[in-house]
């Protein structure tokens, strides 16, 4: 693995950058979401889609942009990527996972650029 931040962390310090001294029960309402999946996210743990959907919106982030998505690739069908809380998966072994489909997705995109 290169020293990129993953997913997670970066959206972990985007979250608690926006935050800032705003109290988290607080922001969590603004979000739509609950106190407790808002501290699981600026705690390093990835949220589910629709979760992860609302705090993009809030944020302001495009969330191809979040994820890396090269922007011509946007017309290409995307790998989706989610994995539901499982304490058998480590969250490192997700993030890993997750970083993974989706390296494996942008090659894909550039061969078909090259090839079409």
């Amino acid at each position: 693995m290169s020293g990129k931040p993953s997913l997670a962390e970066r959206l972990s310090r985007l979250v608690a950058e926006k935050r800032g001294k705003v109290g988290i029960r607080a922001t969590a309402r603004q979000i739509g979401l609950s106190p407790a999946t808002l501290s699981r996210v600026e705690n390093g743990r990835l949220p589910d889609l629709d979760n992860f959907t609302r705090i993009c919106r809030w944020l302001e982030v495009d969330p191809s942009d979040l994820l890396g998505f090269d922007p011509e690739a946007r017309s290409l069908p995307v790998a989706a990527v989610h994995f539901r809380s499982n304490a058998a998966l480590a969250s490192d072994t997700s993030a890993a996972l997750q970083e993974l489909i989706i390296e494996a997705q942008k090659t894909f995109a550039e061969q078909d650029r090259e090839e079409g």
